[in-house]
């Protein structure tokens, strides 16, 4: 497995909504319908370090696509699972006879006092029987259905058939249980199977991602990535669209080895950010090995992603506009000389500055940026005079967003078109609002 992390940056991760338990549209918040905190836990993870191996990539998403495919249902109540949690992280590691000695005492003081620890104890092997009960049901049926999980079922199983959990598994949790018995099972579960009991609720926290995470991909009409060795330099998506969208609009895109570069124009408002977005986060997701918001989508493993969409002026740096958008083109410059295979994306470069410095940098940046074959580069502006500079560099891919006039309203598509736009109704817009007769 590589240990080669994913590198990306706080601006990118911000600009395009990744994470964010409480933020609503973030990506984290779609995919976040996990029951158990340690579920979530691993979620947290997952979205934190994104994998950069193709072959882990793909094992984890066959995991969710199974799944998805299997329609099962997480079966657990989660407070018993919680209460089963504490129950054996307390009181670990004791002898049998300091058990039995100290349960006795419990007993005898939950009948003179309000001594709640004795009660806890027999509610806390009650919901262990309740939920290894659940957890030996679900991993038959795993077992039936010949899941990507096999190994570790096979084992697990192994485990709930030893004769003592089985005698603790067949008991009644509604009798009145002698203190020796409780005592023994206590000493059952935290000493000889402690380690098996904490494998145990963390295939359950698994099961739930896994549940949760392919119930969204189930609803939403995701799919699955196919992550390919990172030589190949390729992205070829079908019908990719932005996860958090309603109703949003798909659209194809394909880069290889000798067609690296999307040099992107369009009106504002045409989609081009939203394009560039739904790209970045169809990246991160697929090197998760989550669901994707797409048709179908095949990558080249990526080493990192940097993105500059919504690039704000820094006032506590004394950063204007401008001068923040050149920093940042210089911290992905950085990142491409390095060597490392990257995606990076650029809306409206230098829209801080006059027409002229914007062009002439835009123009500079992308014929730059194009000589890094190694990277995927895209680049918008609605400076559309700068593709015609470039349509001498034959790994650029000229892609525009449509805008139609309806009378003197314009229209949008958010379909990628080959070429360069013409669209020109910036000043057909401004008097459409009427703001001349304003000044008048």
């Amino acid at each position: 497995m590589s240990s080669i992390q994913f590198n990306t940056d706080k601006q990118t991760v911000d600009e395009l909504n990744l994470l964010g338990k409480f933020r609503q549209g973030s990506v984290y918040h779609l995919f976040n319908q996990v029951k158990t905190r340690g579920a979530e836990q691993l979620l947290d993870q997952m979205f934190r370090q994104p994998l950069t191996d193709e072959a882990a990539i793909n094992k984890r998403s066959s995991k969710f696509s199974f799944f998805q495919q299997s329609g099962l249902s997480f079966p657990f109540d989660v407070q018993q699972i919680n209460t089963m949690r504490e129950y054996l992280d307390a009181g670990t590691g004791r002898s049998y006879f300091a058990i039995v000695s100290s349960m006795i005492m419990q007993k005898l003081l939950s009948k003179l006092t309000r001594d709640e620890r004795y009660k806890k104890s027999v509610q806390g092997v009650q919901a262990t029987i309740v939920t290894l009960n659940r957890f030996y049901g679900m991993l038959e049926i795993l077992q039936k259905l010949s899941s990507p999980l096999a190994n570790r079922v096979d084992q697990l199983l192994q485990v709930l058939s030893d004769k003592q959990l089985e005698r603790l598994r067949n008991t009644d949790i509604y009798a009145d249980l002698p203190v020796h018995t409780l005592a023994q099972y206590d000493h059952l579960l935290k000493t000889r199977f402690q380690s098996a009991m904490d494998q145990l609720l963390q295939f359950i926290y698994e099961l739930d991602l896994y549940m949760a995470v392919s119930s969204v991909a189930a609803k939403k009409g995701f799919t699955y990535a196919k992550a390919v060795a990172p030589g190949k330099n390729t992205l070829k998506v079908t019908n990719l669209f932005h996860p958090c969208i309603d109703k949003a609009i798909g659209n194809d895109i394909m880069m290889t080895q000798s067609t690296n570069v999307i040099f992107l124009t369009g009106a504002n408002m045409a989609g081009k950010s939203t394009l560039m977005k739904s790209i970045g986060i169809g990246m991160y997701l697929a090197h998760m090995g989550f669901p994707v918001a797409a048709a179908a989508f095949e990558f080249s493993v990526r080493e990192g992603m940097y993105s500059s969409i919504n690039v704000a002026d820094n006032i506590g740096l004394g950063y204007s506009h401008f001068y923040a958008e050149v920093v940042r083109v210089k911290q992905a410059a950085e990142a491409a000389a390095s060597g490392r295979r990257l995606l990076l994306m650029f809306d409206e470069l230098f829209k801080g500055t006059n027409v002229k410095d914007a062009y002439d940098g835009t123009l500079a940046v992308t014929e730059a940026f194009a000589e890094y074959n190694d990277c995927l580069f895209i680049v918008s502006t609605h400076i559309i005079e700068v593709g015609e500079a470039l349509k001498g560099t034959s790994n650029i891919l000229f892609r525009f967003m449509p805008t139609i006039m309806d009378g003197m309203k314009p229209k949008y598509t958010y379909k990628v078109e080959e070429g360069i736009t013409e669209d020109r109704q910036g000043m057909m817009i401004i008097r459409n609002e009427g703001i001349l007769e304003m000044l008048a």
